[in-house]
């Protein structure tokens, strides 16, 4: 029996590799910063073929053109010799007679490198970018390598990394050979391919079980300020409440996460965060950050990541599900997939105790005040279905703000009407069931979906007010119901260059105050001519220094509306950087503060609904 099953083995392997797609990264013979990738193909059978790159890829929501990073391109026939073929676009390669093609070579920059923004391109999102250091690190997320023909993506992958002997790469694939020097991976097709991330660098890794669930965590830091082996009890503690938050809905059991410290030198990274997949994310952040706040961000960040496990990797539309990377079609439900995520990644914290009551309802406070930055009237099924677009992506990061509170008020509005029966975790439990990760449904039919599994014609009604519509969801009126009220305060005045001065981050190689690119510009700013990508290098002659910088606040609280004064700032331009004198007058802007409380005596259904709500208990 077993000289039998081992040849049926043998057999069943050498029919794989003969109908693959075998593809070799050449972690190796790495020259000028890039990489080799070799594609061979078994025979084709269209006369006509077009070759991509992804345009963008799943859990992503920006134009990236990855083929912009690939040089040197060749098509070649099984004799080697070079087959004629049109450049279509940054991603796209035509072939006539594509009958004789056998192999695809070109190599691969990395997006690391190119971190800045472009008349055409923000910068990759670091988390779904690559990274090429030799000798030190390779962040192989694989659609930014590897390419498809069209109507082969479900043709198998057989991925062999060429590799350091003293390298090790985390990924949750499972390696099919011994060998030292290669790693070779056999993948179903080429979404499984792209859903699959891996990190190369000296090992340090650990691997460990958490709530039944085998985990490997690789760390790269650079400096070897930090170990895997630092982050694993906040780690585990995290992963067994998560799995104890979804229940039967995770069925993971396995998981890696792929964590990379950013140094302060080369490459300089700013889009510090993950990216969720099936089994596994990609996750940067920078090494310069104390331990505690690591742990913090893995809490937060990793778990949003994990939780997408459930929706939309197992619960999604057709728009995901037949994913087309090279012309992609966008879902109307990021208020679903990324704010219902988010909403699940701080409730799960507060109802299995990682934090308290008042830190939750700051959390909740915050995405309020976050979401103002952003057009509250604009329907989210229409941003999100036309994400894409110029006029509609700079609203894209309200679905973790604005996304989150409308998945609060859902779940609220489910508990009230079910009298503490039903919450917004049951119905996303519920719609799995009658879909999954094999079957996508209709995306224009979700909401019918939804009142089919609660039962309430009633979220029909929320869904079309306040998601669908135009209309600001009255987060105060929700939040009443479980006994929380919102309150208001007038700030003093105050000058500063973004409408929240606390989102204002440090660049320590400039010593320069920086901004996310979706922070609000202040009036002054504005008037100035400011740019949201500038950094602030001085105001009037007085330089930043961190060191000190309570000296720096304290002369901007001592500016006057209408004075004279002068910002000196740091612009990119090209492949330069341009030190620039901006100069007006200054001003002052008014600051409404709203806060978030409980309320000291609320109602007895208040309270039932509220100690449902934060223990997760009916």
């Amino acid at each position: 029996m077993k000289k039998t099953a081992l040849s049926l083995g043998i057999l069943a392997a050498a029919f794989i590799n003969a109908q693959s797609i075998k593809t070799n990264i050449d972690l190796v013979n790495v020259k000028n910063d890039q990489i080799a990738v070799t594609m061979e193909f078994p025979k084709m059978k269209s006369k006509d073929v077009k070759f991509h790159f992804p345009k963008t890829v799943p859990g992503t929501y920006s134009v990236d053109d990855y083929g912009r990073f690939v040089e040197g391109i060749k098509f070649l026939d099984n004799k080697g010799k070079e087959l004629a073929f049109t450049k279509t676009n940054d991603n796209t390669y035509s072939l006539k007679n594509a009958q004789a093609l056998s192999k695809i070579t070109y190599l691969v920059n990395d997006s690391f490198d190119d971190e800045m923004n472009t008349e055409k391109h923000k910068a990759v999102f670091s988390p779904s970018g690559t990274d090429i250091e030799e000798g030190k690190i390779y962040l192989i997320n694989t659609h930014g390598f590897v390419g498809y023909i069209d109507d082969m993506q479900d043709v198998p992958y057989q991925l062999v990394i060429q590799k350091p002997n003293d390298f090790y790469g985390t990924t949750a694939l499972v390696d099919q050979d011994k060998s030292e020097s290669t790693d070779t991976y056999i993948l179903a097709n080429y979404a499984k391919l792209t859903d699959s991330p891996m990190m190369y660098t000296k090992p340090d890794y650990i691997t460990f079980n958490a709530g039944g669930m085998d985990l490997v965590l690789g760390v790269y830091s650079p400096t070897g300020k930090y170990k895997a082996a630092d982050f694993k009890d906040n780690l585990e503690k995290m992963v067994i409440a998560q799995k104890k938050f979804l229940g039967d809905m995770n069925t993971n059991k396995k998981y890696a996460i792929l964590l990379y410290l950013s140094g302060t030198g080369e490459p300089q990274i700013k889009g510090f965060g993950a990216l969720e997949h099936h089994e596994s994310t990609s996750v940067v952040l920078p090494e310069m950050m104390p331990k505690d706040a690591i742990d913090k961000s893995i809490t937060d960040v990793v778990s949003h990541e994990f939780f997408h496990t459930v929706n939309p990797l197992k619960t999604h539309s057709e728009e995901i599900h037949y994913f087309d990377y090279a012309d992609p079609k966008m879902s109307q439900h990021l208020w679903m997939y990324e704010g219902g995520t988010e909403y699940f990644a701080n409730l799960f914290q507060i109802q299995e105790g990682l934090i308290t009551k008042d830190e939750f309802l700051k959390r909740i406070n915050e995405k309020i005040t976050n979401s103002k930055n952003y057009n509250d009237t604009m329907p989210f099924t229409v941003m999100s279905k036309n994400v894409l677009l110029d006029e509609y992506k700079d609203q894209y990061r309200n679905v973790y703000e604005k996304g989150t509170l409308l998945t609060m008020c859902l779940d609220i509005e489910l508990r009230k009407l079910s009298g503490g029966e039903m919450e917004y975790r049951d119905m996303i439990r519920k719609l799995s069931q009658r879909f999954g990760e094999n079957k996508p449904f209709k995306d224009d039919k979700l909401i019918d979906e939804l009142v089919t599994v609660t039962g309430f014609p009633q979220v029909k009604d929320f869904y079309n007010k306040y998601i669908a519509g135009n209309q600001p969801t009255p987060y105060a009126e929700y939040l009443n119901q479980v006994g929380v009220e919102l309150k208001s305060q007038d700030t003093p005045p105050l000058f500063w260059f973004i409408k929240d001065p606390n989102q204002t981050g440090y660049n320590d190689k400039n010593n320069t105050f920086v901004f996310d690119e979706n922070s609000a510009l202040s009036p002054f700013a504005k008037s100035v001519g400011f740019k949201i990508t500038d950094e602030i290098l001085a105001l009037d002659g007085k330089t930043i220094n961190i060191q000190n910088v309570q000296e720096f606040i304290n002369y901007t609280k001592t500016i006057k509306d209408g004075q004279n004064v002068t910002v000196t700032i740091l612009r990119k331009n090209g492949d330069k950087t341009d030190k620039i004198d901006l100069k007006g007058k200054a001003i002052l802007d008014k600051m409404t503060i709203e806060t978030l409380e409980f309320k000291a005596n609320p109602t007895a259904a208040e309270q039932k609904l509220q100690n449902q709500w934060l223990t997760g208990k009916k």
